[in-house]
């Protein structure tokens, strides 16, 4: 039997070509004879450089030191082709480039992700992927902007500080040389929501360290900060667009200075590492993350590999570290009271059971 094995990672314990190979591993343990498959996915968060780079070897690497959420100097990594670059923003803003009490959107920004991009262009690649989850940052997008080189200006002529606190204090936004440079470059922004910039800061704001009163100085910030992009950047009506709020309003100020387009992640990594082809000639599907809930049937890594299973008429399964599976749907958990000390082993554990679940021969395990 051809297994595929495709999923998401696991909430910071383990990437998803970790995942993968534990899930082999315990496959292997019941089933040593069936043919396995392993593609990492990713929705375009945290990753996806990796699942990227692990199904194109021919991507080159990249490194370029930039501003990290907190303004501090970060390495950050992209990877490069001839015709297109991955960027991963939480390389420049991630969440996972601070420690819990340095979280806090009303100081950080995208600056270094503006940075970022614009070090890929000036290489001369003329399609930039985006991958927008895992920010630190409510901004809207302000600082990424400004590392582009755009300026933002309060009423009385100054600059406006970077960080989301002050993004409200934007009167009018500058476009500079940018206008031009980027005519010629295809923007594609990977987002894992369909939220607009009008709710990013109450979705999102207490996830990165927001209390309740930050969350108001970010919405009424998002709320100016959308009037005068709209305006002065010529894109009406972008704020109300699903995905807009992606990455704290990343997504808003890159589609308004860029021109990118938001697409929903998973399909388009899915194109890149080839999991049509997989699915082909495949007997069966493997999928998970770390916790799978309503989110996870809505536009993430699980209900893309569910809905192209369906497309090529094979079953598929979960293995997840815990959460609720779609009715009909065979699910083996890993850690359902969280990961323990050995995550890779509890989800081999988990594969191995699914394994378990198959007649001799057969392409549909026994519930």
């Amino acid at each position: 039997m051809r297994v595929v094995i495709a999923p998401d990672s696991f909430g910071g314990t383990l990437t998803a070509q970790q995942a993968a190979e534990a899930i082999a591993t315990g496959w292997a343990r019941t089933r040593p004879h069936d043919e396995l498959v392993l593609l990492g996915m990713s929705d375009g968060g945290e990753g996806l450089l990796d699942v990227v780079g692990a199904a194109d070897p021919g991507l080159q690497h990249h490194e370029v030191e930039v501003a990290g959420p907190r303004g501090l100097p970060v390495t950050a990594t992209w990877l490069g082709g001839e015709r297109v670059a991955v960027v991963e923003s939480a390389q420049a803003c991630g969440l996972s480039l601070l420690a819990p009490g340095d979280r806090d959107p009303l100081l950080t920004t995208t600056h270094g992700v503006g940075e970022l991009l614009e070090s890929v262009r000036a290489t001369g690649v003329r399609r930039i992927l985006v991958g927008l989850g895992g920010s630190a940052t409510v901004d809207g997008g302000a600082g990424a902007l400004t590392g582009l080189g755009m300026r933002l200006r309060r009423a009385d002529g100054s600059g406006v500080k970077v960080g989301g606190g002050w993004v409200g204090d934007t009167d009018r936004v500058e476009p500079g040389w940018i206008a031009t440079e980027w005519d010629d470059v295809t923007v594609d922004l990977l987002a894992d929501v369909t939220t607009p910039l009008a709710d990013a800061a109450a979705v999102f704001g207490p996830q990165k360290g927001a209390d309740e009163q930050a969350v108001a100085t970010l919405a009424a910030g998002m709320d100016r900060w959308a009037a005068v992009v709209e305006r002065d950047l010529d894109r009406p009506g972008l704020a109300r667009r699903p995905g807009t709020g992606a990455a704290g309003g990343l997504a808003f100020g890159l589609a308004a200075a860029l021109g990118g387009t938001v697409k929903a992640g998973a399909p388009v990594v899915a194109d890149l590492v080839g999991l049509d082809a997989a699915l082909r000639d495949a007997d069966f599907v493997v999928t998970g993350e770390g916790r799978v809930d309503a989110t996870s049937h809505a536009g993430k890594v699980v209900s893309e590999i569910a809905q192209r299973a369906h497309t090529f008429d094979v079953d598929w399964a979960l293995v997840a570290g815990g959460g609720a599976a779609p009715q009909g749907v065979v699910a083996e958990w890993s850690a359902p009271d969280g990961p323990g000390t050995d995550p890779a082993g509890e989800v081999a554990s988990a594969g191995a059971r699914l394994a378990a679940r198959f007649t001799d021969g057969g392409a549909s395990p026994r519930a």
